[in-house]
């Protein structure tokens, strides 16, 4: 099973009908989709499916913040849209790009939950070294709004930070991955929304920075920590599976170990993505369920007792009653003792009865 997690979806998002005063929308936006867009987008699937992939994920890029108020899943729309393949699994992708504006906040907060639940993958694309500190160490934590995926600007003359041990160990730690887009080993064209924000260059220039970045991030990672995806903006440049891991493997990375990045790695990464769901959340309540019970539909909540501590008590009979203590022979003894010679110590009373012996 190979995964490609970046297809990119170009979609221009319809604006809200705001009122004049900018208070409340008079009707809820919609997504159209001509019939020439739904068509291109199934032949890109088709050939995606012919070259091996079975795992898509179809992306959505967001410039500097996501607003609540204003944003819309494109996404939801197209998937519904789209034909039915046998063995196929569709996933939906946020791409944020952080810039200098995002360091303040570009929307990951508690109240917008609801709405990147919408989405199965969240990706970060920092282009500041702050950015890249905030991606790594504060949204690579498990919580609701967790990042799995940093995808950093290898196509660009060069990288925007130092890539240090610390950041990028701490995220992998985490449970975060980096993503290596190959489209630009082959000098294809990138997303054109990274290409305005000026986290993604076009051209035969960004061939020469994908593979002198690339090495370096692959160097700090030693390997680990690392998916392949497209990002592949033309149909020209899509690439079978095993094609890209032989492409990988020319960085340093072993023939295992770049196969993994297609494979395994993604595989797990979108297991532990789900868990964004259903973090601190209740299943089920826990039940007793004795093995052999005839009545299995009364069963023991740990929740709610079904007794009470004294009701406990008063169903014990005689014989199931705890015994009491067994009264230690010293202890006769040393009252019966005490009362004879004035509470003295066990060594006094031998001294004490030696001497009157020897008297």
């Amino acid at each position: 099973m190979f995964f490609d997690l970046n297809i990119p979806i170009k979609k221009n998002s319809p604006r809200q009908n705001v009122s004049k005063k900018g208070k409340q929308t008079q009707q809820e936006p919609t997504v159209t989709w001509t019939a020439s867009e739904i068509s291109s987008i199934e032949g890109r699937i088709d050939l995606l499916v012919h070259l091996g992939y079975s795992v898509l994920g179809l992306s959505q890029t967001v410039y500097k913040k996501v607003d609540s108020k204003t944003h819309i899943n494109v996404l939801d729309s197209l998937i519904a849209r789209l034909r039915t393949r046998p063995g196929i699994v569709y996933l939906k992708r946020l791409n944020i790009i952080l810039d200098q504006d995002s360091e303040k906040g570009f929307g990951l907060i508690n109240a917008s939950v609801s709405l990147f639940n919408t989405y199965d993958l969240i990706a970060l694309v920092p282009t500041t070294h702050n950015t890249l500190s905030l991606a790594c160490l504060t949204h690579s934590l498990p919580s609701q709004l967790t990042a799995h995926v940093i995808s950093l600007p290898l196509t660009l003359p060069r990288l925007p930070y130092h890539l240090k041990h610390t950041l990028i160990r701490t995220a992998i730690k985490n449970g975060a991955v980096f993503e290596i887009n190959y489209v630009g080993a082959l000098g294809g064209e990138n997303d054109p929304v990274l290409v305005e924000a000026n986290a993604a260059e076009n051209g035969p220039g960004a061939k020469r920075n994908w593979w002198a970045s690339t090495r370096e991030l692959t160097r700090v990672t030693k390997g680990k920590g690392l998916i392949i995806s497209g990002g592949v903006v033309a149909d020209a440049d899509l690439r079978a599976p095993r094609d890209v891991t032989n492409l990988i493997a020319i960085l340093g990375l072993a023939q295992d170990a770049a196969h993994e990045a297609s494979t395994k790695t993604p595989k797990s990464l979108v297991i532990r993505a789900q868990t964004r769901k259903t973090y601190r959340a209740v299943i089920s309540e826990p039940k007793v369920v004795f093995p052999g019970d005839p009545n299995p539909s009364e069963r023991i909540s740990l929740s709610e007792p079904s007794q009470t501590p004294r009701e406990w008590s008063s169903g014990f009979t005689q014989h199931d009653s705890v015994p009491q203590k067994r009264v230690r022979e010293d202890s006769l003894t040393g009252t019966v003792a005490a009362g004879s010679f004035g509470g003295l110590s066990k060594k006094k009373k031998r001294k004490h009865e030696e001497g009157r012996i020897v008297t």
